[in-house]
């Protein structure tokens, strides 16, 4: 599939409220693996501006297969599904990919966009190039009320990405 068919570019201003797209419609995080792609579902991250430029920010925790492939990728697309693929999402945020192809499992298709495996199902589409990743460090939280999300120490990696493009369903 031609991702150029069903899509096109827009300005990241653009796009809708990002607070609802990533903490109530969540969004998926799509590397490449091999020949194929993996994507995790997280309902963790931001959009915004950093060091002149659009970036978009995600966590990931250090076990997530997908970690493992942004740490050998230097571009990811998240992917912004409706409603209708709640399901697909629950999947992508509960099997693991690293022992098989949880994209088909969730009923979901990949394609290359530039380069970059994108989710055809999703009504937005976000490339993007890694240009920082550090790991959360315990003695750095300031309200640390919030090591409760930190019960087995397994601090995400935070990821702040350059959006390169933004894709919207035609």
């Amino acid at each position: 599939m031609n991702i150029n068919d069903n899509f096109k570019e827009i300005s990241v201003y653009e796009l809708e409220n990002t607070h609802k797209l990533i903490g109530k419609d969540w969004m998926l995080i799509t590397a490449a693996d091999g020949d194929g792609a993996n994507a995790m579902t997280a309902s963790w991250g931001a959009l915004g501006e950093l060091w002149g430029a659009h970036v978009a920010i995600c966590f990931v925790r250090p076990q997530r297969y997908t970690y493992e492939l942004m740490e050998k990728q230097d571009r990811v697309s998240l992917a912004f599904l409706d409603e209708d693929h709640r399901d697909s999402l629950n999947v992508c945020g509960t099997l693991s990919g690293r022992n098989g192809d949880k994209l088909s499992k969730a009923g979901l298709t990949v394609s290359d966009a530039d380069g970059v495996p994108v989710i055809n199902e999703a009504r937005i589409t976000v490339i993007c190039k890694k240009l920082y990743a550090d790991d959360l460090k315990e003695e750095c939280f300031v309200d640390q009320s919030l090591l409760k999300n930190y019960q087995n120490k397994d601090y995400h990696r935070v990821y702040v990405l350059k959006i390169e493009k933004v894709l919207v369903r035609k």
